[in-house]
């Protein structure tokens, strides 16, 4: 009976190893988490880039919004730049939050890449990015008219990812 005993830590071990593995080699790294999707997004309010008040993220533009996560040490976030600008242009709303980035750096990244958004809040230690669902930077989500998160987009967005956003948002 003590043998079977002094077995059981070494069977757990190889059972959770077993099932670990499992999982890590069918799991698909093109899934995307989606659980804020169809609910209210987070109304946390947060400093602006350029120094103002702390304020509501869904209030900071009227009607349906894109907001963005970016962040100055992310270069995919500098790929997707010219998208936002051209979605800016054809006069989306989009709202930025530079995520866990020194206000400074932020700034210079705005200055380098053009900055597409019509407020750049700040989210230093990334808390209202947690709310949202943020998995990593960028990722952008649609946010509807009502408040509620219509759609979330991981990674870099594509011109065709961003003009079936606007569309979804009425633009």
């Amino acid at each position: 009976m003590s043998r079977a005993l002094a077995l059981a830590p070494a069977l757990m071990l190889a059972a959770l190893v077993a099932v670990f593995g499992f999982y890590a080699l069918h799991h698909d790294p093109q899934v995307i988490p989606r659980a804020t999707v169809g609910k209210p997004a987070p109304d946390d309010s947060l400093p602006t880039l350029g120094g103002g008040a702390p304020a509501p993220i869904r209030s900071a533009v009227p009607g349906p919004m894109l907001v963005n996560f970016f962040a100055s040490w992310c270069a995919p976030c500098a790929a997707e730049a010219p998208t936002l600008k051209a979605l800016s242009d054809e006069g989306v709303r989009v709202v930025g939050v530079a995520w866990k980035d020194d206000p400074v750096q932020s700034r210079e990244f705005l200055q380098r890449y053009g900055d597409p958004y019509k407020v750049v809040f700040v989210d230093r230690a990334g808390t209202t990015g947690i709310d949202f669902g943020v998995t990593g930077v960028p990722e952008t989500y649609l946010v509807g008219g009502d408040g509620r998160i219509l759609d979330k987009t991981a990674g870099p967005l594509t011109a065709a990812d961003a003009q079936a956003l606007a569309r979804r948002a009425g633009f």
